[in-house]
């Protein structure tokens, strides 16, 4: 298995403090958010290599991060080449440009860089393995107004997805579905599909209910904390969390 983590972004909302900084490199105490990312991946064994792919502006930021990981994986960061939020490729372009660049026929974790969370990364390739499904994750959203702002899922009582809709005006449950995808070694090659019919490369989400119509997809529902850095707001809100030791990512 391979892990493409999505970190091409130009994190626009976060500014100033991702001027010159990519987000996943923003610190929670004496961490990186991309630090804490990598070692939930750590532990899952079948991972062999962990892709970061990041544009022109903040690739060698990158490489100099990985020049420190102390991780037990492979680490490559791979360069879209982009410049702004104008030329650049989505993450499901992304995903496909580090597909085509590396020759990846294996199956893959897909995970954004940029969301902390405290659930075992193993349970949720353990029921990929059971299902032997793509997978993804949801979890009960507390706040209702935030399933607006986010792909929400409907399961059956099997965890089988039934319907996924990005940011829904009327959200058929609360569900909500961050960044973290199982995807097998055929579905991979589905991308190109997904993409030659015109199909949306920017949201990883995007890919999920067109994948829904061709194939079985199953949630892995998790409990827990989770936390996407989107804003300064956030992304202060974690570090005073952090501060306080009321946040596990220590």
């Amino acid at each position: 298995m391979q892990c493409i983590l999505l970190a091409a972004g130009y994190a626009t909302r976060l500014y100033p403090l991702t001027e010159n900084m990519p987000k996943a490199l923003l610190k929670l105490g004496d961490k990186t958010i991309l630090e804490m990312v990598t070692d939930k991946i750590d532990e899952v064994d079948n991972v062999e290599t962990i892709y970061i792919v990041s544009n022109e502006k903040f690739y060698n930021s990158f490489v100099e991060w990985s020049k420190s990981y102390k991780g037990s994986k492979k680490v490559k960061v791979i360069n879209d080449h982009t410049t702004n939020n104008d030329n650049r490729l989505g993450a499901i372009g992304d995903l496909k440009y580090v597909i085509d660049k590396e020759k990846i026929d294996d199956e893959i974790l897909v995970m954004a860089s940029d969301n902390i969370f405290d659930f075992s990364l193993c349970d949720f390739e353990k029921m990929y393995r059971r299902t032997n499904s793509d997978m993804i994750c949801a979890h009960v959203i507390e706040n209702k107004d935030d399933l607006h702002s986010m792909g929400v899922v409907e399961l059956d009582g099997d965890g089988k997805v039934i319907s996924f809709e990005e940011k829904p005006q009327e959200p058929k449950s609360d569900l909500g579905v961050p960044p973290f995808y199982l995807y097998k070694r055929d579905t991979v090659k589905l991308i190109d599909k997904y993409l030659d019919e015109g199909n949306n490369p920017d949201a990883p989400g995007h890919f999920v209910p067109w994948l829904i119509g061709h194939r079985d997809v199953y949630a892995y529902v998790f409990e827990g904390v989770r936390i996407d850095i989107g804003t300064p707001e956030s992304y202060y809100d974690a570090c005073e969390k952090y501060k306080n030791g009321t946040l596990f990512f220590k």
